[in-house]
């Protein structure tokens, strides 16, 4: 079934949009949420809150990009329950992402939301520039959050490689929000 049916779905409220939904990107969000928050049991806990929360969102929401904005809800209600697990001592994989974005994302930009959507909007230009493996390797680091790893074997690339694709395309980042007058 096609994203815009599955949107029909849940705007007509029609019992069919979640398993629907499921049926397409359960196991996606399932890997995404299992990577994220540490257990089967949780993804699990998360991906069927994303769908509650799909079908209590839409409407009035209508998502362009159906599997886009279900990994966002999922990936947020992932991080939130690794938040409640370890309280004041997150996972070291998760601090170390963060860590490394932190060199060139300015903290502040974080707190406020309408900064944060232009952020979002700067990333996204800032990506559709670079080159398909950078792009790649970026999305798989910072939003579905491989290991390097895991990267080097979906790609074919050593450790090495992958490492410095990261550092040069956090390098340009770091150059282009600087140029759109974001410092860090």
């Amino acid at each position: 079934m096609e994203d815009q049916q599955i949107i029909e779905l849940f705007w007509n409220r029609d019992d069919g949009a979640i398993p629907a939904a499921q049926e397409k990107y359960g196991g996606r969000l399932l890997r995404l949420a299992e990577r994220l928050a540490g257990s089967r049991e949780d993804g699990e806990e998360c991906v069927n809150d994303t769908f509650l929360n799909a079908w209590n969102a839409i409407p009035p929401e209508r998502p362009r990009l159906l599997f886009a904005w279900l990994a966002k809800v999922c990936r947020n209600l992932a991080f939130d329950r690794l938040d409640w697990k370890k309280a004041e001592k997150r996972s070291g994989e998760v601090v170390a992402l963060t860590a490394e974005l932190e060199s060139c994302v300015p903290d502040g930009l974080r707190e406020r939301e309408a900064a944060g959507r232009e952020l979002g909007e700067l990333l996204t230009a800032f990506l559709e520039t670079q080159p398909e493996t950078a792009r790649l390797v970026f999305l798989r680091r910072y939003w579905y959050g491989d290991s390097i790893r895991e990267i080097g074997e979906r790609y074919g690339y050593g450790e090495s490689k992958v490492k410095v694709t990261l550092l040069r395309t956090r390098e340009r980042l770091r150059a282009y929000l600087e140029k759109e007058g974001i410092t860090v």
